[in-house]
Parts: C-alpha cells; sequence; structure tokens
C-alpha cells in the first residue's frame, strides 16, 4: 500500500501542476478536465493514506501526517478554484508550500523509520 500511496501523491502533485499552468495559459476545456481527474487522485491519495494510518495502528505522527497531507490538498484546490475565480492565491501557495514540506518531513523522516 505504501508504494500505491506514493505514486497517488506523485500523480495528485503532477495534476497539479498541469492543472495550474492550464490555468495560467487560459485553456479552459483542458483546464476541467485535468482538475477532475486531479478531484479523484485526491479521493485515491486520502485512501491510501487512511490505509496506512490504520497500518501504522493510529500512531500519533500517522495521523498528524494525515491532517497535514488534508490541508496540502485542501491548498492545492483552493489555488486552482480562487485562480479561476482570478482572486489572490499567493496566501494559499504559501500554505502549500509549508504543508508539502511538512508531509516530506513526516512522510520520510518520521514516518519512513518505522516502515510497515
Amino acid at each position: 500500500m505504501l508504494h500505491a500511496h506514493y505514486s497517488a501523491w506523485g500523480l495528485t502533485l503532477i495534476l497539479f501542476l498541469v492543472s495550474y499552468f492550464l490555468m495560467r495559459a487560459g485553456k479552459g476545456k483542458s483546464l476541467e478536465m485535468t482538475h477532475t481527474i486531479l478531484r479523484i487522485f485526491y479521493i485515491l491519495t486520502v485512501i491510501s493514506g487512511m490505509f496506512l494510518v490504520i497500518g501504522y495502528e493510529f500512531w500519533g505522527p500517522s495521523i498528524v501526517k494525515g491532517v497535514v497531507a488534508l490541508w496540502l490538498i485542501f491548498s492545492m484546490e483552493m489555488i486552482l478554484v480562487r485562480g479561476k475565480k482570478e482572486k489572490k492565491i499567493w496566501p494559499f501557495w504559501i500554505q502549500f508550500m509549508f504543508a508539502f514540506l511538512l508531509v516530506i518531513f513526516y512522510g520520510y523522516s518520521i514516518l519512513h523509520l518505522y516502515q510497515l
């Protein structure tokens, strides 16, 4: 399940960047398609993460990483939604960077030491 979770996160981040650049280029139809696929990958990422939290037996740092990962997904979604409406997105980029660094730290430094 760990590799499925890594793959889901990788594809989610790639789809997010593709969607963001399509939004910046003004490609409405392509943006809608990639954004819809991205939302499906949000769900796959959350489900695979829930299986990992269960595998870690609800160990504290795994729950913290899960909450921060939800925050990261929220910030990605808000960047795209507010960007389409041409509102300010820089606060969500700051949240994205901070949450991304925390997810990487918890995923590779803390939880990786205690692999399933």
